[in-house]
């Protein structure tokens, strides 16, 4: 009996020490990955834990390339040729955060390095990506990351360039090109008193509605706004993870 008791102490301590050699959570250690496809400015594909997975970066956004409601966004090409020169030019690893390790599209969501620098601080310097859907406690380096965007915006360098195109809501494409002018410009769509429903289309075309109680709700742009559940399931919109 005794034996077993310790066989079965044994097999419990290893697993412990198993699960702590892969849990970064709440440190600053990185993985070393392979990548397989770089897909935007933002995102990539890695083989993690021995399975193909798309990672989406912490902390900032870039032009869409293939959105299928925004389409091609200006600089949208510019800022994935970027990630890929970046992303090739050597050892590739990620970093996670305190909190959720995965969004409610089932992406990993990590800091991303090459050679041990820091690709989101790149792309931002760069002016190709924004700081964007800032979501505690997943912040780590979000005053390091903006102090980098400053610098771009007081440049005016890519995204920058035009006062109108980068925004709190994501890119407008038909700012892009255009010079400030005195009218102000249309703000984004705001919900409601009861109609606080949001509605995406993400990359791959799917329609999600999103409710406050939602962990993804803050961080998600709506192209529509719904009253009711019923009301986002009759324009065809599922729920998250459903």
């Amino acid at each position: 009996m005794k034996l077993k008791l310790m066989l079965v102490a044994v097999l419990f301590l290893s697993g412990c020490g198993m699960l702590e050699s892969t849990d970064t959570s709440g440190t600053t250690d990185q993985i070393d990955v392979e990548v397989t496809q770089v897909i935007d400015g933002d995102t990539i594909k890695i083989i993690y834990e021995g399975e193909e997975v798309t990672v989406r970066y912490l902390l900032i956004d870039t032009p869409e390339t293939n959105h299928p409601r925004l389409g091609k966004q200006p600089l949208g090409s510019e800022a994935t040729e970027e990630n890929k020169r970046l992303i090739e030019s050597g050892d590739v690893s990620i970093e996670f955060d305190v909190g959720d390790r995965f969004d409610d599209y089932d992406r990993l969501l990590a800091y991303i390095y090459v050679d041990g620098e820091s690709v989101q601080e790149q792309m931002l310097a760069s002016g190709l990506a924004r700081v964007a859907y800032v979501l505690p406690p997943n912040t780590r380096y979000l005053d390091d990351f903006e102090q980098v965007e400053q610098v771009a915006k007081d440049s005016q360098t890519g995204i920058w360039q035009y006062e109108n195109y980068s925004t709190d809501r994501g890119f407008d494409s038909e700012a892009y090109g255009q010079e400030p002018t005195s009218t102000p410009s249309t703000p984004p769509k705001e919900a409601t008193t009861d109609c606080d429903i949001k509605g995406n289309i993400n990359r791959s075309g799917n329609k999600i509605y999103h409710l406050p109680s939602d962990s993804s709700y803050e961080q998600t742009n709506p192209e529509e706004w719904f009253c009711s559940e019923q009301e986002a399931k009759n324009a065809g919109f599922k729920g998250v993870g459903q």
